[in-house]
Formats: structure tokens, sequence, C-alpha cells
């Protein structure tokens, strides 16, 4: 296989690099990646200014493109532009931290495969649900290859990628690998405001990730119980449960035209 890998920590990350060690047991890598930090980025493309790739060197050897733009500006303009043919899957990670629940719309790495799969190429997220950047990712590298290596041959439909969050748990304390839902936990966000030298206020995010549900079956409490949980996403954004209604609304009855051919999708 021809793999192309990216993140959102930036290409010289320690999760890419072992990301990228792993996805070589399956078949050849490029790397296309940022060239800095760009977590919690969502989908954001580079529009008002132009994109640079640098040749990025590890231990002697040319590693990959680095990127002066987002994780879904490296996947468009890789597959687009610098690879020398389409590759057959988009690995994106492995992230530090979580991308479980709410944190799967901020995710600059979820985004990343999202866009693979905007372009028709299977794709997959990985997460190591830590902060700590010493923590060991051989084992989200262990995960992420035994799902890449079978992520053509499971047929997800168009639009749908998976999304891959690995506990920060020891070998022996590691439960299995689990396919689960989007847990409903949640940022319940503030910011901490500063003062600069020069007398000015500043503003720092800052916040605690809160259960508003409890989900047996949520990739958030999957991964708290020692589990890596992969759970299928896709862009499709429509609330079908509210577009019937919607339609026959009597607030919007003045003023929305009924399409004879709705519903009939």
């Amino acid at each position: 296989m021809y793999i192309l890998v990216t993140n959102d920590d930036g290409i010289d990350s320690a999760g890419i690099h072992a990301l990228v060690q792993a996805m070589r047991r399956i078949g050849d890598v490029v790397v296309v990646a940022p060239d800095r930090q760009q977590s919690a980025v969502g989908h954001a493309l580079t529009v008002a200014s132009p994109l640079r790739a640098t040749p990025f060197h590890r231990d002697g050897e040319v590693f990959g493109y680095a990127i002066n733009g987002t994780p879904a500006d490296c996947v468009k303009l890789g597959v687009s532009t610098l690879l020398e043919r389409r590759p057959d899957i988009v690995v994106s990670g492995i992230n530090h931290g979580s991308n479980t629940s709410v944190n799967a719309i901020y995710s600059g790495t979820v985004s990343a495969a999202t866009e693979g799969t905007l372009m028709g190429i299977p794709s997959m997220a990985v997460s190591l649900a830590t902060f700590d950047h010493s923590a060991d990712m051989s084992l989200a590298a262990e995960v992420a290859f035994q799902i890449a290596s079978r992520l053509m041959d499971m047929g997800l439909p168009p639009g749908t990628l998976l999304n891959v969050n690995v506990p920060p748990v020891p070998r022996e304390e590691f439960r299995g690998i689990r396919v689960t839902r989007q847990g409903h936990n949640a940022w319940d966000d503030g910011y901490d405001v500063r003062i600069d030298p020069q007398g000015r206020p500043y503003y720092w995010l800052t916040g605690e990730f809160t259960t508003v549900r409890e989900l047996p079956d949520g990739d958030d409490h999957v991964v708290k119980n020692g589990y890596a949980a992969i759970t299928p996403i896709h862009y499709e954004l429509t609330n079908f449960a509210v577009l019937e209604s919607l339609r026959s609304h009597p607030v919007l009855s003045e003023i929305c035209v009924r399409d004879s051919n709705e519903g009939q999708a």
C-alpha cells in the first residue's frame, strides 16, 4: 500500500514518528504534516496566504514534507499536488491527547482524516489519551497498525472515517479494542484573564472535561476503562430527525416554499 501519514502536533512530534514506523510494516509511507503545532484548528484551510512544502529530515534522511499550514491543508496539498500517486489510505496521528466525544469536532488530527475521506480515500485518525509528551507511543502504534492493515477491507461507506483513541496504559493492562459510538462528554470552558507587562489584559482558554451523559458504549467511557475505541464518524451534518418537522413548522410555513420532491429521497 501507499500510505499518507499526517498529524496536527507537527512533523517533529514523537507521535508521527511512531506512526510512520508502524505504517512501514504495511507499505510505502509518505509524510506530509504541519511544520509546527496545529492542535484544535479543526478543518481550517489556508486561503489568504501561500503554502510552502519544505523537505524535512530525520536521522539524516528525508522524512517527509513540512507544510506551513493546517492538517487539512497537508492532506489536500499532498494528494492533489505533492505525491507521486494517489495514496491508498490516509492515517493521521498519533495525537497527544484524547479525541473522544466533542473533541473530535475541534481536532486537527481528525480533520486531516476527514479531508482524506472527502477526497474519497479510506482514512483514520489515531490518538493517545494523554497530554504527557514523554508517554510511550508503542501501544497506540500497534493498535494503529492492526486497524490500518484492515482498513481497505472494511468496506466503509463514502464519507465515513475511523476515529481511534487508545488509553495511556501499560500493555499488560490493555483490555483490547472495541467499536464504539461518539461519547456525550463536553468541555466546561472559560478564560483565564491575565495582564501583560504593558498593563493590557489577555485571555487564555481553560476548562474542565465533564460528563454530560455516561454512555457504556461511548468512546470516552471505553478508553477510560482501558480499551482502545474505534468510532466510525462522518461529516454529514443534517439533523434528519428534525428535517421533516421543520419543513412543516408553522413558524416557517409563510416564508418557505415546499418542494414537491421533498421527502421522496
